[in-house]
C-alpha cells in the first residue's frame, strides 16, 4: 500500500467537491514547482522548482474520476549540434483514470471478483480518500513531449568536426580535404623525385670526370 497522500502537496488533488455523481465536472488551474529529475537525464528537462502551469478537467464517471490535462513549462538543455545552452517551451497533454478503490474497471465490487489480473491492478491508479497524485502521470507526459535530440534551431549548422569551431558564426569555414591514400602516393612521388635528382646529379658529375680524364 502506498504512503498516505498529503493534501498539502501541490500535485495532489482533492475530488470531494466533485462528488461521485457520473457526469459531474470540475475545471482546475494551478501553477506548481517542478519536482526533481523532471526530464531526460543529461539531455533536457524542466529544472527543479521551475513553474509548471496546469489546466485540468475532472469528470466523475462510474468507475472513478477521469482526469484530462494540459501542462506547460520551460525546459532547459544543450543543443546536440553546437553544444550551446537552450530553452524550449514544452506542452504536454494527458488523460488518466483514477479509479475508486472499491470498484474495478467494470464498475463491480472487487470483493465480488477476487480473481483479478495482478498486472492490470498494478497499472491501475486509484483515488485515496478522494485524493489523487498527478506527479507520475505528469512526469511521463512531459518526458514524452521532450525531444531526445534537442537543437537550438532547426538550421543549426553545428560544430566543425575537425577543429570544433561553430559553423553558424563562420559560414565560410572549411578545411582542405586530404585523402590519406593520395597523401601516401604524394609522399612516394616526392621520394622518387628526390632519387631522380640524385641520379641526374650523379650522372652529371660522372660526365665531368670523364671529360677531365680525356
Amino acid at each position: 500500500m502506498n504512503a498516505r497522500l498529503d493534501h498539502r502537496n501541490p500535485l495532489v488533488f482533492d475530488t470531494h467537491e466533485l462528488g461521485r455523481r457520473p457526469g459531474a465536472l470540475q475545471r482546475l488551474t494551478r501553477s506548481v514547482a517542478a519536482p526533481k529529475d523532471f526530464g531526460i537525464e543529461g539531455v533536457i528537462g524542466v529544472p527543479e522548482g521551475a513553474p509548471i502551469n496546469l489546466k485540468l478537467r475532472l469528470e466523475s464517471v462510474m468507475d472513478g474520476v477521469l482526469v484530462t490535462g494540459t501542462s506547460r513549462a520551460t525546459a532547459v538543455g544543450e543543443c546536440v549540434r553546437c553544444l550551446e545552452p537552450l530553452e524550449l517551451r514544452v506542452a504536454a497533454d494527458y488523460q488518466e483514470m483514477f479509479s475508486y478503490p472499491d470498484a474495478d474497471d467494470r464498475g463491480r465490487s472487487k470483493k465480488a471478483e477476487p480473481a483479478d489480473d495482478a498486472e492490470d491492478d498494478e497499472d491501475t491508479l486509484h483515488l485515496e480518500d478522494g485524493l489523487f497524485d498527478l506527479e507520475s502521470v505528469l512526469r511521463d507526459a512531459v518526458v514524452l513531449a521532450l525531444p531526445m535530440q534537442p537543437v537550438c534551431r532547426e538550421e543549426c549548422a553545428g560544430l566543425c568536426s575537425q577543429c570544433g569551431i561553430r559553423l553558424d558564426e563562420n559560414p565560410d569555414h572549411n578545411h582542405d580535404a586530404v585523402d590519406i591514400r593520395w597523401a601516401a602516393l604524394q609522399g612516394l612521388a616526392g621520394t622518387i623525385q628526390d632519387g631522380e635528382k640524385d641520379n641526374i646529379g650523379g650522372a652529371a658529375e660522372s660526365g665531368v670526370d670523364e671529360k677531365q680524364e680525356k
